[in-house]
Parts: C-alpha cells; sequence; structure tokens
C-alpha cells in the first residue's frame, strides 16, 4: 500500500566515491549537503576491498552518523542515501542502502526515484521463488540482479536495469567495484565528478562543492558506469534513450546552487519569476517569497516588476516537520510555528506572494490567511510552476489524482478557495522560456500535462487515480 500523501514532498539523495581514504567521512558530508531530498532515514555502506558494511537508521543525517557509529566505517569506497519514502512507505527495513551477502559476495544499493513496473515484476519473482525482505521497490534490481543468467557481474546488471520501466538513478557497490546507472530517460539529476585521484558521484552538483570535488559531466540517460581501482569504463545498458529530466528539479526539489544539465537551479528559479512579472504585472507595494525555494523566483519577479523585494515570511528552522501531527488542528498550528508574518513588512501592504507550486490549497489558503492576519491589504498569489493537474510516478508525492487541487478546478475556483485577491500560475511556454528551451523536448512535464515519458502500469494508475 502505497503511502497517504499530503503535499509536494521530496524525492531522495544518493551519493558515493570511490578511491579516498576518508570515503565514509566525505559521503556524511554529501549526504548533509543533499539533506533537503529525504528527511525519513539515511544510511552509508563502505568497503575496505575485502568485505561491505553499512549503518542506518530512521532520522537526519546527523542524528544518524554519531562519532560512535562512524568508527567501523573504515574502507576507500562508500555510497549513501537520504530518503523520503515513496514506494513501499516507511520503516527502518526499508532505509537504504540495501544491503545483500551472498557466497559469491556482497552487494550494497541505493535508488533515487521510483519503478512503476516494480509490483508486476515482484510478481513474477516472487512466483520464482524470491523472498522480499522489504517493501521497497530498489530491493526488485538485486533480485533480477541474482536471477540472471549472465555469468559476470556488469551483463547481469545491465540485463536487470533493462527490465525496469520508470525513473531510477542507482548506485551499485560491490567488495571491488562501483556502478552508477541512470534510467533511459535521465528523469533524475545524477553527476559524476572526482576529488584528486578518486571519483564522487552525487544526485546535486552541490554535493561537490560541500567536499571539495570538481563536476566532470552528468550521467547521460541508460548509461551504466563501472567504477574500480582500475579507473573509470563506460557502458549503455540501453540502446534507445529519450532524454525528459523532471522539471520540477528546478521549480522546487534541487537545491539553488546546483546545476543540472548545466543550468544553475538558482537562476533558472529567477528567471521563472521574470517571466511571471511579465506574464502577470500587478500594482503592489512588496514582493514575498515563501521559504526557502521560491526566494529565488520571488527576487526574480521584484527585479522584473521594480516593486521591493522583503522579508515578509520568515522560516522557523528549529521546527519539526508538519504532515506528521496527527491532526487537521496541529497540522495548522504547525504551520503557524514553521512560518511568520513579519508584520512591519507586510501590514497596509499589496503583498506578491509568490511560491512555487500548488498541490492540494491547503498550505496556500493557511500562508495567505496569516499573511492577511498580519494586516496585508491585499495578498497576490503567483506561482513559479503551472498548475499540477496529474500524480507523478517517478518518485514525487503529488498526492492522488482526486487530492490535487488542479485536477478538476479552474484557476479562479482555486483563487477563491485558498482566499487570495489574484493567483497566477506560470504557463508552460514560459517555465520553458525562462530555462532557456524551446519546447518541451528534454524535458518530463507528465504532472502538468498529462503526458508521461513511460508506459504507466494498470495497478500503479488504479493507485494515483483512485476516486
Amino acid at each position: 500500500m502505497l503511502p497517504e500523501i499530503k503535499g509536494l514532498n521530496e524525492e531522495c539523495g544518493i551519493f558515493g566515491v570511490w578511491g579516498h581514504q576518508d570515503a565514509a567521512q566525505l559521503t556524511y558530508y554529501g549526504l548533509h549537503s543533499l539533506q533537503h531530498r529525504g528527511q525519513e532515514g539515511t544510511g552509508i555502506v563502505v568497503s575496505d576491498g575485502k568485505k561491505l558494511r553499512g549503518v542506518k537508521g530512521e532520522g537526519l543525517v546527523s542524528e544518524i552518523f554519531t562519532a560512535d557509529a562512524m568508527k567501523d566505517l573504515n574502507g576507500s569506497a562508500a555510497i549513501g542515501h537520504v530518503r523520503y519514502a515513496t514506494a513501499g512507505g516507511g520503516g527502518y527495513e526499508n532505509v537504504q542502502p540495501l544491503l545483500f551477502h551472498s557466497q559469491t559476495g556482497s552487494l550494497a544499493l541505493a535508488h533515487n526515484g521510483n519503478l512503476v513496473n516494480a509490483n508486476s515484476l515482484k510478481h513474477q519473482l516472487e512466483a520464482q521463488g524470491s523472498i522480499f525482505q522489504t517493501s521497497s521497490d530498489t530491493e526488485v534490481l538485486a533480485h533480477l540482479i541474482r536471477r540472471s543468467g549472465f555469468p559476470n557481474l556488469n551483463d547481469q546488471v545491465k540485463n536487470a536495469l533493462s527490465m525496469l520501466k520508470g525513473a531510477y538513478a542507482y548506485l551499485i557497490m560491490t567488495e571491488n567495484e562501483l556502478m552508477v546507472a541512470l534510467d533511459p530517460h535521465g528523469l533524475r539529476p545524477l553527476s559524476l565528478g572526482c576529488l584528486g585521484d578518486a571519483y564522487v558521484v552525487a544526485s546535486e552538483t552541490c554535493a561537490f562543492d560541500v567536499v571539495g570535488a570538481v563536476y566532470i559531466r552528468d550521467i547521460m540517460p541508460g548509461e551504466l558506469l563501472i567504477i574500480n581501482d582500475k579507473g573509470i569504463t563506460s557502458e549503455r545498458f540501453a540502446l534507445s534513450t529519450t532524454k525528459a529530466i523532471c522539471t520540477m528539479e528546478y521549480i522546487y526539489f534541487s537545491r539553488p546552487d546546483s546545476n543540472i544539465q548545466g543550468i544553475n537551479v538558482h537562476t533558472a528559479r529567477k528567471n521563472m519569476g521574470k517571466q511571471l512579472a511579465m506574464e502577470a504585472l500587478l500594482d503592489a507595494d512588496v514582493v514575498t517569497g515563501v521559504p526557502d525555494s521560491s526566494i529565488s523566483a520571488a527576487i526574480g519577479y521584484a527585479e522584473a516588476a521594480g516593486i521591493p523585494y522583503e522579508m515578509g515570511l520568515i522560516k522557523n528552522r528549529y521546527v519539526g516537520r508538519t504532515f506528521i501531527q496527527p491532526s487537521q488542528t496541529l497540522r495548522e498550528q504547525g504551520v503557524k510555528m514553521k512560518l511568520s508574518a513579519v508584520r512591519g513588512v507586510v501590514e497596509g501592504k499589496r503583498v506578491v506572494m509568490v511560491d512555487d507550486s500548488i498541490v492540494r490549497g491547503t498550505t496556500s489558503r493557511r500562508i495567505v490567511n496569516l499573511l492577511k492576519e498580519a494586516g496585508a491589504k491585499e495578498v497576490h498569489v503567483v506561482i513559479s510552476s503551472p498548475p499540477i493537474k496529474n500524480p507523478c510516478f517517478y518518485g514525487i508525492d503529488t498526492s492522488t489524482k482526486e487530492e490535487l487541487i488542479a485536477s478538476d478546478k479552474s484557476v479562479e475556483q482555486i483563487r477563491e478557495l485558498i482566499g487570495a485577491d489574484s493567483l497566477t500560475f506560470i504557463s508552460i511556454d514560459g517555465m520553458m522560456k525562462a530555462l532557456g528551451q524551446e519546447g518541451t523536448s528534454g524535458y518530463c512535464l507528465g504532472c502538468f500535462t498529462g503526458n508521461y515519458p513511460t508506459e504507466i502500469y494498470p495497478d500503479t494508475l488504479q493507485y494515483y487515480y483512485q476516486k
């Protein structure tokens, strides 16, 4: 059963290093920089060339990897993972990397993404005798590798990857090599860097900056990299590839200091704000952004509109996540604890509130209310993504179809429900223009348009389109 989804939630982040004496420590810092991609669980597996050992737990990177936990993580290679539960739900057993031991050696897996054919593959594998230890779709790959009839690991992995459908960025580590794989559409970001003679792989380039690594290039769709003490080899496991990077990486998920396909995320978001000002130039006194992912777009809007940008909303960084609260009343109180309107900035003012998306509409309504309770004369909401009308099947929890407010309501109806004086979403053409693109080729816009780059399997559709 897939988890109940209340809003736009993070994906996962992966980090790996090969050939560095402080591999576990580097991975700790790399995961810390990717913490925004998942806060439910984290793990690190290291290789000393003879055996794999790991530490994992439910919680933040700084909570799990204490000095005591790190002391036995010795080795020159490591992979790590920060998790937001998508397919399979939460629980310690689902925290990655997943580590498997056998008489022929050990295997560790870390995965960012979501497999749309995971359930059908599980049914096939169980019919053949496989017993799953987790409810995570990541484990499917381990069973496919193990059951492959090919004589060497490289061919086993390539054969297994060719059977997967959906979004996946994988790190696969054995005692003597690290494999890196990206799905044939490149739906998730994944980059290769170096630190001296060591190789580093990360979901986002911001992790390279933190550990002092130098960016080399992005992993290509359908590519399998094999890294070992002899160097690095690139192979293909998918001959037919069509790039379709997730646009929400630019809008919401990635850190502003990351670059995706050569595009800086902060610059992309700022350009979206400028484009919004061209599409909806409002008569207002102040512009503010919803922390944190909307700040760049708000700055861009303010610059293009010639309206002062102010910190009209403050985020309290020491409050737990509001969606885990057991009742609607407590969730609403949690939002007030997490965000505060600055009365001295917004009182008596016509405010342009910039946000990255509207999913269910409840959070937007609360923030509009916060601003008006603080004395804002008018609140005009501008959104740096098009309306999210369809669920995402690739590892971003954008709710079931029935929970998405834009799936069956007009912009005017949404405006009324959130209590804004006006509401504007960026156009799809405007969003692509902000990314420096003409047309939508090379990008996934499934949550906006309903056109997905892969086949979606019936059991997946049944859940996300439940009525």
